[in-house]
């Protein structure tokens, strides 16, 4: 089976590729080297796959990726959430259009893709789910500029205003994504599965949590928290934290993220259904960064100043009762085995770039971050 992997030479899917690789399927790639997250075809790029330079947003370009394949991995897209509510012209048009090109060619071209996989993100729910001790459970939305300036973090009940519980959130929860990102993939997820029940091609959409491994783009001062913290640390600054540090996050490692892309692609319980991929755990960011600073020998400390940005949520974590049922999928990388690999790989990156203070700075000019 030939099976095309757009971002195929990104962090994720690279290794999709790889895993695909070994299970013995043919891999074309479809890439554009973004600068912002490569600068440079990657060293780790699997030499049995086809590798093609080209955006996803060239039809001609896509349609000859697609020919003679049998899937897609749809994973090709602009990533960043502050970033994108301001460039959004073009957050819009990687994820958004690109996923029309798509779908347009597999709607009106012969084609032999059999499956679609797209990957969705946790980025679109917003907050996660709440319980109020009184009240039962609750769907809180965003927090109030008037609250977040009082520095009081935690959600209260629309009903009764007390402090809510966190909870497992599950795919059933409504959907509000607070940024241009979050809503493009929406848009990605959404369209593909629209598409694909309107034509009979089985599709499944992946809402992936927060991936970290070996390979995360760590000059990127818009990816994962993982890898911001990590150029920090490595170029002697401190990790910076909003709020006070006890937001949680799912944290999930990138190859329990392959082996769900696998299991999506050669089970058909997934199909037509959007599904978490997660551990299920929460881990807080001041958590987080401690371990990173002891598993990288630092001696610095984080850095809690209280500030907000416009649109973050407070708690976001996965329920992955319905991966576990419909494909079978176990997460076996816990975020205390997981991150001593990334951290082994981190220190054998050269020349990281810690380029975080330059994103704030754009943040800040945007009006988008609460200033002391």
């Amino acid at each position: 089976k030939s099976i095309l992997v757009t971002g195929g030479a990104g962090f994720i899917g690279s290794f999709t590729v790889d895993l695909l690789v070994e299970k013995g399927y043919n891999i074309r790639i479809l890439d554009n080297l973004e600068p912002q997250v490569h600068g440079k075809a990657p060293d780790y790029l699997n030499p049995a796959a086809e590798f093609i330079r080209g955006d996803v947003r060239n039809r001609v370009e896509l349609k000859n990726a697609i020919e003679g394949v049998d899937a897609v991995f749809h994973l090709a897209a602009a990533v960043g959430v502050g970033q994108s509510m301001y460039e959004i012209d073009k957050y819009v048009s990687v994820n958004t259009q690109s996923t029309a090109t798509l779908l347009d060619i597999l709607a009106n071209e012969e084609t032999d893709v059999k499956k679609l996989i797209v990957a969705s993100s946790m980025s679109i729910y917003g907050e996660g789910k709440y319980e109020c001790e009184k009240c039962g459970p609750a769907c809180p939305g965003l927090r109030s500029e008037k609250q977040l300036k009082q520095k009081e973090w935690e959600p209260k009940c629309p009903t009764c205003r007390k402090p809510l519980q966190p909870r497992p959130t599950d795919e059933e929860k409504p959907l509000e994504p607070t940024s241009i990102y979050a809503m493009t993939k929406r848009h990605q997820e959404e369209m593909c599965l629209t598409v694909g029940k309107t034509y009979g091609i089985p599709t499944v959409a992946l809402r992936y949590f927060n991936v970290y491994g070996p390979r995360q783009a760590l000059s990127n001062p818009y990816t994962g928290c993982c890898a911001i913290f990590s150029s920090r640390i490595m170029n002697g600054n401190p990790p910076y934290i909003f709020e006070d540090g006890m937001q949680t996050r799912d944290f999930v490692h990138v190859a329990d993220v392959a082996h769900a892309n696998f299991l999506a692609l050669e089970k058909n319980g997934g199909n037509y259904q959007a599904l978490n991929v997660g551990t299920g755990k929460p881990t807080s960011i001041k958590k987080l960064a401690d371990l990173l600073l002891r598993l990288l020998g630092s001696k610095l400390k984080p850095i809690i100043l209280n500030e907000y940005r416009a649109g973050d949520v407070r708690h976001c974590y996965s329920d992955i009762t319905r991966i576990e049922k419909t494909l079978g999928y176990k997460p076996t990388i816990s975020i205390e085995k997981g991150m001593p690999s990334f951290v082994k790989w981190v220190k054998t990156q050269r020349n990281v770039v810690d380029r975080f203070e330059k994103a704030m700075k754009e943040l800040k000019e945007k009006g988008l971050m609460s200033s002391r």
